[in-house]
């Protein structure tokens, strides 16, 4: 009996190839034929699937921004429900702390996202997809300072425009360190960093 396929599982595994080629050798090394080999098919059952390279980018781009999307959702639930007896900081940290490569996974798709935000500086159609996932962040971050100001955690006057992007350069700085420099930025001192920078509000 013929195996069925199903269209988005195909597409899905198919980004997964092309995330996996992108950490490896950067976007350049994800070319159509490159990627089906990785994915174990036939360049025409890539096409079959992608209109154009250009299409494939933005499909992985965008499933690399939901993986990482859905991880952080579970986080935001749990802060948002927690009550007064949970200890709201660790789970603030525990929450930004998903955006850094603490991990072979993280690390992996840091890369990969990296190399297609650098990309999207000289292709147009991926710039959409990369200032969703950066606007994604920061409007995380604005949502999580505002919440702690209402709930007392953090002085009314506190600037969230600033601290916003103070926060959000944390996190990029942390992670390029890390992925360029990895023997030298352990997971480790990124927690330790991120606690502190975490502390500097007063919460």
């Amino acid at each position: 009996m013929p195996k069925i396929v199903i269209p988005e599982d195909r597409r899905r595994a198919v980004s997964e190839a092309v995330a996996r080629l992108v950490s490896q050798e950067g976007i350049d090394g994800a070319s159509l034929r490159n990627v089906a080999k990785e994915a174990g098919l036939a360049i025409g059952s890539v096409r079959h699937y992608f209109a154009n390279h250009e299409e494939l980018m933005i499909f992985t781009m965008r499933e690399l921004g939901q993986r990482i999307g859905a991880r952080i959702a579970a986080h935001v639930d749990q802060l948002l429900n927690a009550g007064p007896e949970v200890d709201r900081r660790a789970l603030v940290e525990t929450l930004f702390a998903e955006f850094l490569p603490l991990d072979r996974t993280r690390s992996d798709e840091a890369v990969a996202w990296l190399a297609f935000v650098v990309a999207a500086r000289t292709r147009p159609a991926l710039r959409p997809t990369a200032e969703e996932q950066h606007q994604f962040v920061r409007t995380l971050i604005d949502r999580t300072l505002r919440e702690a100001i209402a709930r007392g955690g953090l002085p009314q006057d506190l600037d969230v425009e600033v601290e916003t992007l103070r926060l959000s350069a944390l996190l990029d700085g942390l992670t390029l360190q890390a992925l360029v420099y990895p023997e030298s930025t352990t997971p480790e001192l990124l927690l330790a960093t991120l606690r502190r920078s975490l502390a500097s509000f007063g919460t």
